[in-house]
C-alpha cells in the first residue's frame, strides 16, 4: 500500500474513531485496538498495551498520546501526525459548534436525554476494553498483586497517580531483572 494512502487510511478511521466513540480516552483504545489490531493486523495487542502504559505516563491528553504512539508505530512521523489529527479533528468540530450553540442548547432536554444515555454505555465499553488488555499486560501473580495493590490505592487514597505510575515503573524493572536473574517467578 502506498505511504499517502495509508495515511489516508491512518486519518480516516482515527477521525471515524474520535467522532463515533464516546467516554473518553479509554474507550476508544477499545476501537483504536478493534480496528488496527483485529481488522487490519498493523499493530498488535502488545503494543497496544504498551503504548497505552506510555501514553498515560507522559504528559498531556491521553489518546492523543496513544494516538501518536499508534500512529508511528503504522507510518513513522507523518503516521503519528494523521493519527493525531485525525482523532482530535472531531471533538474539535464538535466543541466548536456546542460553544457556538451553547446557550440554547445548555438547558435542553432532549440533548440531557442524549447525554445521560450515552453516559450509560461508556462503562461497559471502558470495562470490556481492560479485560481484553488484561491478557497482554498481566503475566503472572506478582501482576496480579500490583493491579489489586494499584487499584485499591486508586479508589481509596488520594494518592497521585502518576507517583503510582513512577512506582510501577520501578517495580516492574525490578521483577523483570528477578525474572531474568531467575530470582522472581
Amino acid at each position: 500500500m502506498k505511504k499517502l494512502q495509508r495515511l489516508v487510511i491512518i486519518f480516516l478511521l482515527m477521525f471515524k474513531i474520535g467522532a463515533f466513540t464516546f467516554g473518553g480516552g479509554w474507550s476508544i483504545i477499545a476501537q483504536i485496538q478493534a480496528e488496527f489490531v483485529d481488522r487490519r493486523g498493523w499493530m498488535t495487542e502488545d503494543q497496544i498495551a504498551d503504548y497505552m502504559s506510555f501514553a498515560k505516563s507522559f504528559p498531556g491528553i491521553m489518546i492523543i498520546n496513544m494516538s501518536v504512539f499508534c500512529g508511528f508505530a503504522m507510518n513513522g512521523v507523518s503516521g503519528a501526525v494523521a493519527a493525531a489529527f485525525g482523532l482530535s479533528a472531531p471533538a474539535l468540530l464538535a466543541i466548536a459548534i456546542v460553544t457556538y450553540f451553547y446557550s440554547s442548547l445548555r438547558d435542553n432536554i432532549y440533548v440531557i436525554k442524549i447525554l445521560n444515555g450515552v453516559r450509560s454505555v461508556v462503562v461497559p465499553i471502558i470495562i470490556s476494553a481492560c479485560l481484553r488488555l488484561k491478557k497482554t499486560a498481566i503475566h503472572s501473580k506478582v501482576s496480579w498483586l500490583l493491579v489489586f495493590v494499584s487499584f485499591i490505592l486508586c479508589v481509596l487514597t488520594g494518592i497521585n497517580k502518576l507517583l503510582l505510575v513512577a512506582v510501577s515503573l520501578v517495580l516492574g524493572m525490578l521483577i523483570w531483572k528477578g525474572k531474568n536473574d531467575g530470582t522472581v517467578s
